[in-house]
């Protein structure tokens, strides 16, 4: 199995190869029932375009009529009239070109940033340790704003322009061949620099928003550890860490405006100087009697026209390049499948409880093969109804065995079976319907204390709102609150009712402020309120002082009747919770295995390794 950073660099690698058409059409799901819009869009645009090429031709036919023998002033007015109109025509067609797109674009981004988070929440937790969340929120929030402007305006204008120039272009030699090859030899120079400027340009994007991304990670990572800074006093470490981050982001941007700017400066430079040119030829045929002075108007015209498109196919470029880059960095994530999926035909199983463990093995994707295993050869079997106690020194694969039975990891050898079905043939919200978890380190939402009690409940709702009649607080949901209230109560959370808002106070993000206790007693109230059939808890009582240790321990007794329990436990405390006691141990070379099972007072009395495990811990107490 490849890890999650050599799936990133081969992502990236395949990304650089990609060509902009292919990318695109990578994008085409998320324009499904959208097309009919996009097209109007374009052709709005275009229509806008060639309309206003058609001004000039008026113009310089108007300059005619007026040198004409016989002139009348009705010649003036009715041109005038005409060129009035297609003014107005223009006008309705940028207006339509932004009606029909705009909410094409913001669908499409919908769609990308839904899918997206899709994608990441059913992805492994390998996967996210591999990945740096400022990476993902990148993508998922710039990257996919600048594919939206790309959508929205860069896509339009690049059909738009290419119309334009053709058009112009043809209109130019009608009017003078001469001065109109002239002004096509321009074009020479960005033949020569464009491909130049589109390498560099893409290598400086994709390196500017992969900085970005790491600045993200460094802001999320500093916010949330900004105790941890403050209280060894490394908040200077950290604004330093952070300048070299943005600087290095400022150099790249800086080197990414400087190349743009560079090419634009020819972009601009060239039809001026063109200009200049065709104006001495066009005043020579002119006095030649070789064109009409009404041509020489029309000419100039559209190449006034063609001026603005001219100068701003840098800008327009660079933004292709961005969106390019930016949906190779979507391509990136999406590209990568979850390694946890359901089956095709999930298998179905009557809810009992319980739990086995046969020949389990496991070791992370990144382990050296010369490593031993984390876990071998673990095998186990959780009556329904028991309760558990898993115990093992420091690091001996507790915490990673409960990951096990929900799947947040996949075993590398054995089974793991629910009800005696394999956990791989269950549907993941099936299985995970069944198995609730409270960890050692919990973590929460910013949302109302309800909404994080309550989330792992069948009538959790998106919106956190008491007064949103399908919302927990709302009338008609009295069972809910009662399952809350005993959650709270059994996990000695009874502190809510001092919060300012009481059950509907709104938590700060991940709980912080609130006390690690705190955040612990409302995380397993959560993994209660579930109500699940296996209830995993990873030494949930750690941050908790003795006496509320004690009242927790005693209400859990009589809440945990009935349920299936497997609780990672370091203090004696907790371990008189269980039914049952097993000790992994992991012997130096070897993955962790099963020692020894009974009982606490059996096993105190006659291993000397479980009393060597749980003799620390004795005396902290």
């Amino acid at each position: 199995m490849t890890s999650g950073k050599a799936s990133q660099q081969q992502a990236q690698a395949q990304g650089q190869q990609r060509s902009l058409r292919e990318a695109l059409t990578r994008l085409g799901p998320y324009f499904e029932g959208l097309r009919l819009r996009w097209t109007l869009g374009v052709l709005s645009a275009v229509g806008a375009g060639v309309t206003a090429l058609a001004i000039p031709q008026m113009l310089g036919r108007v300059v005619d009529d007026i040198e004409a023998d016989g002139a009348a002033a009705q010649a003036v007015w009715l041109g005038a009239g005409f060129i009035l109109a297609l003014g107005l025509l223009e006008a309705v067609l940028v207006y339509m070109r932004r009606f029909f797109v705009i909410p094409v674009a913001s669908d499409a981004e919908t769609n990308m940033r839904t899918t997206l988070f899709g994608r990441l929440v059913g992805q492994s937790a390998a996967f996210h340790a591999s990945w740096d969340a400022g990476q993902l929120q990148s993508r998922a929030i710039a990257d996919l704003n600048m594919l939206r402007r790309f959508f929205a305006f860069g896509s339009l204008m690049l059909v738009t322009v290419v119309v334009t120039l053709l058009t112009g272009l043809t209109l130019m030699f009608v009017n003078s061949p001469v001065m109109a090859s002239i002004f096509l030899f321009g074009a020479v120079p960005v033949l020569v620099f464009g491909p130049r400027f589109r390498r560099r340009f893409s290598r400086l994007s994709r390196a500017s928003q992969d900085q970005a991304g790491d600045v993200a990670t460094e802001v999320e990572e500093s916010v949330h550890g900004i105790r941890v800074l403050k209280a060894f006093g490394r908040s200077d470490e950290a604004q330093a860490s952070f300048r070299t981050q943005a600087q290095q982001l400022r150099v790249l941007e800086i080197t990414k405006a400087r190349t743009l700017a560079a090419f634009q400066l020819i972009m601009i430079l060239l039809p001026e100087g063109v200009l200049a040119v065709c104006l001495a030829g066009g005043i020579w045929q002119v006095s030649e009697g070789n064109v009409t002075a009404g041509a020489i108007t029309s000419f100039f015209g559209v190449a006034i026209v063609l001026k603005a498109p001219l100068e701003n196919i840098g800008q327009l470029l660079s933004m292709v390049f961005m969106a390019k880059t930016a949906i190779d960095r979507h391509i990136d994530v999406m590209s990568i499948p979850p390694e946890l999926t359901s089956p095709e035909r999930p298998a179905a199983a009557p809810e009992r409880g319980l739990v086995e463990l046969e020949g389990v093995s496991f070791r992370f994707p990144h382990t050296s093969q010369a490593e031993p295993d984390l876990l071998d050869q673990v095998s186990l079997r959780v009556e329904p109804g028991e309760t558990l106690a898993l115990v093992s020194s420091t690091g001996g694969g507790t915490s990673t065995l409960l990951s096990l039975i929900p799947r947040l990891h996949d075993v590398t050898g054995g089974a793991v079976r629910i009800d005696g079905v394999d956990v791989r043939d269950f549907d993941l919200a099936d299985l995970r319907s069944r198995v609730a978890m409270a960890f050692e380190d919990p973590t929460l939402f910013s949302a109302s204390v309800r909404a994080n009690v309550l989330l792992g409940t069948e009538h959790e709702r998106e919106e956190d709102d008491p007064h949103h009649p399908q919302c927990p607080g709302a009338p008609g949901t009295d069972e809910l609150e009662r399952v809350m209230e005993e959650a709270l109560t059994t996990a000695d959370a009874e502190f809510v009712e001092s919060l300012p808002y009481g059950a509907d106070t709104r938590i700060g993000e991940e709980g912080l402020s609130l006390s690690g206790g705190q955040r612990q007693r409302l995380a397993l109230a959560r993994a209660i309120a579930a109500r699940p059939s296996v209830l995993l808890l990873d030494d949930p009582l750690s941050a908790l002082d003795v006496r509320t240790e004690e009242r927790v321990t005693e209400r859990l007794k009589s809440a945990l009747h009935g349920t299936t329990t497997i609780i990672v436990a370091h203090r004696p405390s907790t371990v008189a919770l269980a039914d049952r006691v097993a000790l992994l141990h992991k012997q130096p070379g070897q993955g962790a295995r099963i020692a020894e099972t009974g009982t606490h007072t059996e096993l105190l009395a006659r291993s000397e390794l479980y009393r060597s495990v749980m003799a620390p811990q004795r005396e902290l107490i």
